[in-house]
Protein backbone atom coordinates (compact mmCIF):
# COMPACT_ATOMS: atom_id res chain seq x y z
CA UNK A 1 0.00 0.00 0.00
CA UNK A 2 1.27 3.47 -0.93
CA UNK A 3 2.40 5.80 1.89
CA UNK A 4 2.10 9.60 1.99
CA UNK A 5 3.71 11.50 4.86
CA UNK A 6 2.88 15.02 6.01
CA UNK A 7 5.30 17.59 7.41
CA UNK A 8 3.79 21.01 8.11
CA UNK A 9 3.90 24.04 10.40
CA UNK A 10 0.11 24.09 10.74
CA UNK A 11 -0.17 22.63 14.24
CA UNK A 12 -3.14 20.50 15.27
CA UNK A 13 -5.34 23.17 16.86
CA UNK A 14 -7.03 24.12 13.58
CA UNK A 15 -8.71 22.13 10.82
CA UNK A 16 -5.93 22.46 8.24
CA UNK A 17 -4.30 19.06 8.66
CA UNK A 18 -7.66 17.31 8.61
CA UNK A 19 -8.52 19.13 5.37
CA UNK A 20 -5.28 17.91 3.76
CA UNK A 21 -5.97 14.33 4.82
CA UNK A 22 -9.54 14.55 3.57
CA UNK A 23 -8.34 15.86 0.20
CA UNK A 24 -5.99 12.88 -0.11
CA UNK A 25 -8.66 10.34 0.83
CA UNK A 26 -11.13 11.83 -1.69
CA UNK A 27 -8.62 10.96 -4.41
CA UNK A 28 -7.20 7.69 -3.04
CA UNK A 29 -8.98 5.67 -0.38
CA UNK A 30 -6.48 2.82 -0.13
CA UNK A 31 -3.51 4.73 1.26
CA UNK A 32 -1.52 5.17 4.48
CA UNK A 33 -1.17 8.78 5.67
CA UNK A 34 1.59 9.26 8.23
CA UNK A 35 2.16 12.45 10.22
CA UNK A 36 5.85 13.22 10.59
CA UNK A 37 5.11 16.46 12.44
CA UNK A 38 2.84 19.48 12.26
CA UNK A 39 4.83 21.39 14.87
CA UNK A 40 7.52 22.85 12.61
CA UNK A 41 8.32 26.39 13.68
CA UNK A 42 6.28 28.70 11.47
CA UNK A 43 7.86 29.05 8.00
CA UNK A 44 11.07 27.29 9.08
CA UNK A 45 12.26 25.28 6.10
CA UNK A 46 15.45 24.51 8.04
CA UNK A 47 13.56 22.73 10.81
CA UNK A 48 11.26 20.96 8.36
CA UNK A 49 14.29 19.65 6.48
CA UNK A 50 15.88 18.52 9.75
CA UNK A 51 12.85 16.38 10.64
CA UNK A 52 12.59 14.90 7.15
CA UNK A 53 16.29 14.16 6.74
CA UNK A 54 16.38 12.25 9.99
CA UNK A 55 13.45 9.93 9.32
CA UNK A 56 12.54 9.62 5.63
CA UNK A 57 14.85 6.64 5.06
CA UNK A 58 12.97 4.74 7.76
CA UNK A 59 10.08 4.56 5.29
CA UNK A 60 9.99 2.22 2.28
CA UNK A 61 11.34 3.52 -1.01
CA UNK A 62 8.58 5.05 -3.09
CA UNK A 63 7.08 6.89 -0.12
CA UNK A 64 5.73 10.34 -0.99
CA UNK A 65 6.49 13.18 1.44
CA UNK A 66 4.32 16.31 1.31
CA UNK A 67 6.05 19.39 2.76
CA UNK A 68 3.51 22.01 3.81
CA UNK A 69 5.96 24.70 4.96
CA UNK A 70 6.24 27.95 2.97
CA UNK A 71 4.24 26.17 0.27
CA UNK A 72 2.67 29.24 -1.34
CA UNK A 73 4.05 29.67 -4.88
CA UNK A 74 5.87 32.89 -5.74
CA UNK A 75 5.86 33.62 -9.46
CA UNK A 76 8.00 36.43 -10.93
CA UNK A 77 7.74 36.47 -14.70
CA UNK A 78 10.60 38.96 -14.98
CA UNK A 79 12.96 36.85 -12.85
CA UNK A 80 12.90 33.07 -12.70
CA UNK A 81 15.46 33.12 -9.90
CA UNK A 82 13.00 34.95 -7.66
CA UNK A 83 10.20 32.46 -8.34
CA UNK A 84 9.31 29.54 -6.10
CA UNK A 85 7.31 26.91 -7.96
CA UNK A 86 5.60 23.86 -6.48
CA UNK A 87 7.95 21.03 -7.35
CA UNK A 88 8.76 17.35 -6.97
CA UNK A 89 12.12 15.93 -5.93
CA UNK A 90 13.12 12.28 -6.21
CA UNK A 91 15.94 11.43 -3.83
CA UNK A 92 17.09 8.02 -2.63
CA UNK A 93 13.95 6.47 -4.10
CA UNK A 94 11.61 8.81 -2.22
CA UNK A 95 9.41 11.60 -3.59
CA UNK A 96 9.28 15.02 -1.92
CA UNK A 97 6.42 17.31 -2.94
CA UNK A 98 6.80 20.91 -1.83
CA UNK A 99 7.63 24.40 -3.02
CA UNK A 100 11.10 25.21 -4.33
CA UNK A 101 12.00 27.65 -1.55
CA UNK A 102 15.39 26.12 -0.69
CA UNK A 103 14.14 23.14 1.28
CA UNK A 104 15.13 20.60 -1.37
CA UNK A 105 18.75 21.69 -1.13
CA UNK A 106 18.61 21.21 2.66
CA UNK A 107 17.40 17.64 2.19
CA UNK A 108 19.82 16.66 -0.58
CA UNK A 109 22.78 18.82 0.49
CA UNK A 110 25.64 17.82 -1.83
CA UNK A 111 24.40 14.32 -2.65
CA UNK A 112 23.12 13.06 -6.00
CA UNK A 113 19.38 13.03 -6.66
CA UNK A 114 17.36 11.08 -9.21
CA UNK A 115 15.10 13.79 -10.58
CA UNK A 116 13.50 17.18 -10.10
CA UNK A 117 10.33 18.49 -11.70
CA UNK A 118 8.34 21.73 -11.60
CA UNK A 119 4.56 22.06 -11.50
CA UNK A 120 4.27 24.86 -14.03
CA UNK A 121 0.52 25.04 -14.37
CA UNK A 122 -0.18 26.86 -11.12
CA UNK A 123 -1.54 30.10 -12.54
CA UNK A 124 -4.55 28.59 -14.30
CA UNK A 125 -6.58 28.89 -11.11
CA UNK A 126 -5.48 31.56 -8.63
CA UNK A 127 -8.02 30.26 -6.09
CA UNK A 128 -5.71 27.34 -5.29
CA UNK A 129 -3.13 29.76 -3.85
CA UNK A 130 -5.06 30.27 -0.62
CA UNK A 131 -4.34 26.70 0.58
CA UNK A 132 -1.51 25.44 -1.63
CA UNK A 133 -0.63 22.41 0.48
CA UNK A 134 -4.12 21.03 -0.09
CA UNK A 135 -4.90 22.47 -3.52
CA UNK A 136 -1.53 22.07 -5.28
CA UNK A 137 0.71 19.64 -3.42
CA UNK A 138 -1.94 17.03 -2.57
CA UNK A 139 -3.12 16.53 -6.19
CA UNK A 140 0.49 16.14 -7.36
CA UNK A 141 1.28 13.66 -4.60
CA UNK A 142 -1.83 11.65 -5.42
CA UNK A 143 -0.90 11.46 -9.10
CA UNK A 144 2.45 9.97 -8.12
CA UNK A 145 0.70 7.53 -5.77
CA UNK A 146 -1.61 6.49 -8.62
CA UNK A 147 1.41 5.63 -10.77
CA UNK A 148 1.23 8.56 -13.18
CA UNK A 149 4.46 9.44 -14.95
CA UNK A 150 5.67 12.72 -13.47
CA UNK A 151 6.66 14.01 -16.93
CA UNK A 152 2.96 14.01 -17.90
CA UNK A 153 2.04 16.71 -15.39
CA UNK A 154 5.34 18.43 -14.51
CA UNK A 155 8.38 19.67 -16.42
CA UNK A 156 11.81 18.26 -15.69
CA UNK A 157 14.39 20.70 -14.26
CA UNK A 158 18.10 20.37 -13.61
CA UNK A 159 18.47 22.30 -10.36
CA UNK A 160 16.59 23.76 -7.43
CA UNK A 161 17.08 26.76 -5.19
CA UNK A 162 19.98 26.59 -2.78
CA UNK A 163 19.72 27.65 0.85
CA UNK A 164 22.79 28.40 2.95
CA UNK A 165 23.29 26.12 5.94
CA UNK A 166 25.64 26.20 8.90
CA UNK A 167 28.54 23.77 8.74
CA UNK A 168 31.05 23.17 11.51
CA UNK A 169 34.23 25.22 11.17
CA UNK A 170 37.51 23.41 11.70
CA UNK A 171 40.64 25.06 13.05
CA UNK A 172 43.86 23.57 14.42
CA UNK A 173 42.69 21.35 17.29
CA UNK A 174 39.29 23.08 17.45
CA UNK A 175 35.84 22.41 15.95
CA UNK A 176 33.10 25.02 16.21
CA UNK A 177 29.55 23.91 15.54
CA UNK A 178 26.02 25.09 16.25
CA UNK A 179 22.91 23.88 18.00
CA UNK A 180 20.54 23.07 15.14
CA UNK A 181 17.62 21.60 17.08
CA UNK A 182 16.21 21.32 20.59
CA UNK A 183 13.98 18.29 20.95
CA UNK A 184 10.93 17.63 23.13
CA UNK A 185 13.14 16.76 26.12
CA UNK A 186 15.24 19.90 25.83
CA UNK A 187 18.21 17.95 24.44
CA UNK A 188 20.66 20.00 22.38
CA UNK A 189 21.39 18.54 18.96
CA UNK A 190 24.38 19.93 17.07
CA UNK A 191 25.51 19.93 13.45
CA UNK A 192 28.71 18.09 14.39
CA UNK A 193 28.57 14.51 13.18
CA UNK A 194 30.59 11.58 14.44
CA UNK A 195 33.02 11.56 11.51
CA UNK A 196 33.79 15.27 11.94
CA UNK A 197 34.18 14.90 15.70
CA UNK A 198 36.80 12.16 15.43
CA UNK A 199 38.77 13.56 12.52
CA UNK A 200 41.66 14.45 14.84
CA UNK A 201 41.77 10.86 16.11
CA UNK A 202 39.79 8.49 18.32
CA UNK A 203 42.04 8.65 21.38
CA UNK A 204 42.78 12.37 21.70
CA UNK A 205 41.53 14.16 24.85
CA UNK A 206 38.87 16.78 24.19
CA UNK A 207 36.57 19.20 25.98
CA UNK A 208 33.13 20.20 24.71
CA UNK A 209 32.21 23.76 25.75
CA UNK A 210 28.72 25.23 25.38
CA UNK A 211 27.29 28.58 26.40
CA UNK A 212 29.74 29.29 29.23
CA UNK A 213 33.24 28.03 30.05
CA UNK A 214 31.93 26.34 33.20
CA UNK A 215 29.56 24.24 31.09
CA UNK A 216 31.66 21.49 29.56
CA UNK A 217 31.85 17.74 28.99
CA UNK A 218 35.06 15.83 28.33
CA UNK A 219 33.81 12.39 27.37
CA UNK A 220 31.35 10.76 24.99
CA UNK A 221 28.88 8.31 26.49
CA UNK A 222 27.15 5.46 24.70
CA UNK A 223 23.77 6.17 26.33
CA UNK A 224 22.06 8.70 28.60
CA UNK A 225 22.14 6.29 31.53
CA UNK A 226 25.95 6.19 31.54
CA UNK A 227 25.73 9.14 33.94
CA UNK A 228 23.60 9.60 37.09
CA UNK A 229 20.09 11.03 36.77
CA UNK A 230 20.14 14.78 36.26
CA UNK A 231 23.79 14.86 35.10
CA UNK A 232 24.86 16.31 31.76
CA UNK A 233 25.90 13.85 29.08
CA UNK A 234 27.19 13.93 25.50
CA UNK A 235 26.28 11.16 23.06
CA UNK A 236 26.02 10.56 19.34
CA UNK A 237 22.32 10.13 18.65
CA UNK A 238 20.61 7.77 16.22
CA UNK A 239 21.53 10.11 13.35
CA UNK A 240 25.20 10.23 14.42
CA UNK A 241 24.95 13.87 15.51
CA UNK A 242 26.57 15.11 18.71
CA UNK A 243 23.87 15.65 21.35
CA UNK A 244 24.12 17.27 24.77
CA UNK A 245 21.47 16.23 27.27
CA UNK A 246 20.52 15.61 30.88
CA UNK A 247 19.88 12.03 31.89
CA UNK A 248 16.19 11.99 32.84
CA UNK A 249 16.59 15.59 33.85
CA UNK A 250 13.38 16.91 32.33
CA UNK A 251 9.74 16.07 31.83
CA UNK A 252 9.63 18.45 28.88
CA UNK A 253 11.91 20.85 27.02
CA UNK A 254 11.18 23.67 29.50
CA UNK A 255 13.26 21.90 32.14
CA UNK A 256 15.85 20.13 30.00
CA UNK A 257 19.43 20.91 29.02
CA UNK A 258 18.28 23.87 26.94
CA UNK A 259 16.63 25.56 29.93
CA UNK A 260 19.29 24.63 32.50
CA UNK A 261 22.22 25.85 30.41
CA UNK A 262 20.41 28.75 28.72
CA UNK A 263 21.18 27.41 25.25
CA UNK A 264 19.16 28.20 22.12
CA UNK A 265 19.16 27.13 18.49
CA UNK A 266 22.17 28.54 16.58
CA UNK A 267 24.27 28.91 19.74
CA UNK A 268 27.89 27.81 19.34
CA UNK A 269 29.34 24.55 20.61
CA UNK A 270 33.16 24.53 20.77
CA UNK A 271 35.28 21.40 20.98
CA UNK A 272 38.92 21.81 21.96
CA UNK A 273 41.31 18.90 21.39
CA UNK A 274 44.61 18.29 23.20
CA UNK A 275 46.71 16.07 20.93
CA UNK A 276 49.98 14.62 22.21
CA UNK A 277 52.70 17.28 22.25
CA UNK A 278 50.32 20.25 22.26
CA UNK A 279 50.78 23.20 24.62
CA UNK A 280 47.65 22.22 26.54
CA UNK A 281 48.89 18.68 27.10
CA UNK A 282 52.31 19.87 28.28
CA UNK A 283 50.80 22.37 30.72
CA UNK A 284 48.61 19.67 32.25
CA UNK A 285 51.77 17.83 33.39
CA UNK A 286 52.82 20.63 35.79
Amino acid sequence: MQIITLTTDMGTHDHYVAAIKGAILKRISNIHIIDITHEVQSFSTTQAAYFLKNCFEDFPEGTIHIIGVQSEPIIHFESEKMSSYPSILKFKGHYFVGTDNGIFSLIVQEKEFEGFWRLDDVLSNKNIFNFPAKNILVPAACLIAQGKEIETFASEQTEFKRQITFHPSIEPNVIKGNIIHIDHFGNLITNIDKETFYQFGNDIPFTIFFRKKEYYIDEISTSYSDVPKGEKVAIFNANNLLEIALNQGARDRKNGASSLFGVSVNDIVRIEYSPRGSKETLESLF
